[in-house]
């Protein structure tokens, strides 16, 4: 993201990475590429929480932006995409695991996806 398009709310270096990463949707596009390691627009429309297609483009553009993720081209005619995280999104995996961790213990009924 460049700081003219999205400029910082203050030199919190929490506040900067929840302007990156903290609305709704975007740790949930981490999570399943950490899952999954590469996948497509549909694989990720087709996920449990049900992501509006308007809003998955949208995220998966800011995180580009961020250079958490990059897009890899699988087909020309049409232009197609998959996605993947970069090494900087990759780090942002002991987060994802802290905060699945947290889950577990607190929110009662919930799971680790891929556990039983």
């Amino acid at each position: 993201m460049t700081a003219e398009r999205n400029p910082r709310r203050s030199d919190c270096a929490v506040a900067g990475t929840l302007d990156i990463v903290g609305d709704r949707w975007s740790l949930l596009l981490v999570r399943d590429l950490l899952m999954a390691g590469e996948l497509r627009y549909a694989d990720f429309a087709r996920a449990a929480e049900a992501i509006p297609t308007n809003t998955l483009a949208d995220r998966l553009r800011r995180l580009e932006d961020a250079g958490i993720v990059e897009r890899v081209p699988y087909s020309e005619h049409p232009p197609r995409f998959s996605y993947r995280l970069t090494e900087r999104g990759r780090r942002l995996g002991p987060v994802v695991d802290a905060m699945a961790e947290w889950g577990v213990r607190h929110l009662p009924g919930t799971r680790r996806l891929g556990a039983s």
